[in-house]
């Protein structure tokens, strides 16, 4: 781990405490959802992160079809694995949120639905970059479905804004009528910040073990010399 690691590490860290503090000591509850609504802090965010993490992931694959290198394969294989895992969570706290709230676990909401969709396409991603030994081919095919597949993001983003559905409208940049008390509006912007930095220190972190994997890769599967035959 390099100096630059341990300092994301201690800093994603120290404000991962100071965002829960907020979150169950500072905020109060919101007036007509109570204490469930506080899951908004880290499901909001994690949204965010997810889309950062895509077009990641669609930049990279651009990137390494203009160039071949593999480095920008391996940061764009890194980037849609975090942003896998941030939108997974986006689907469980999301239900979690809409139980006591709505009654139900889920519902076909065009919000719910495209960032379902989402999900498939990158689970789809991750299935195919496993399913292809041959790495100049898994990486160009990677890099297609990395870059089609971040069209879905838009799609998720505006899914509540050009059509009212059943899922909360937004409370930043919603129009007349959004926006957040004032600490309420802090601990949010403080949410981002601090699910940005994890997010980095993340993407670091697996793209150097990306880069041990295919260095290990590249050593087994040379030649080996030929045999010494013994009298």
């Amino acid at each position: 781990m390099t100096s630059v690691d341990r300092f994301l590490l201690a800093l994603s860290a120290a404000g991962m405490v100071a965002l829960l503090y907020l979150i169950f000591m500072v905020v109060p509850n919101e007036k007509t959802m109570g204490f469930v609504q506080r899951i908004f802090y880290f499901h909001v965010p994690l949204a965010w992160v997810s889309f950062l993490a895509f077009a990641i992931t669609c930049w990279e694959g651009i990137r390494y079809l203009a160039t071949r290198d593999h480095d920008h394969d391996r940061v764009a294989a890194a980037s849609a694995e975090v942003g896998l895992l941030c939108v997974s969570l986006v689907l469980i706290t999301g239900p979690i949120w809409a139980r006591p709230v709505w009654g139900i676990w889920w519902t076909w909401d065009l919000r719910l639905t495209t960032t379902l969709v989402l999900w498939l396409i990158f689970l789809g991603y991750a299935i195919l970059r496993r399913s292809i030994p041959e790495a100049d081919r898994r990486a160009v095919l990677s890099s297609v479905v990395g870059i089609c597949g971040f069209a879905a993001v838009p799609l998720v983003y505006l899914a509540n804004r050009v059509k009212a559905t059943q899922h909360p409208a937004p409370v930043v940049g919603g129009g007349q009528g959004s926006g957040l008390a004032g600490i309420m509006l802090f601990t949010l912007m403080f949410g981002f910040a601090v699910f940005t930095l994890l997010f980095v220190m993340l993407l670091r972190a697996r793209t150097a073990v990306a880069r041990l994997e295919d260095a290990v890769e590249e050593i087994t599967m040379q030649p080996s010399g030929p045999e010494v035959g013994h009298a």
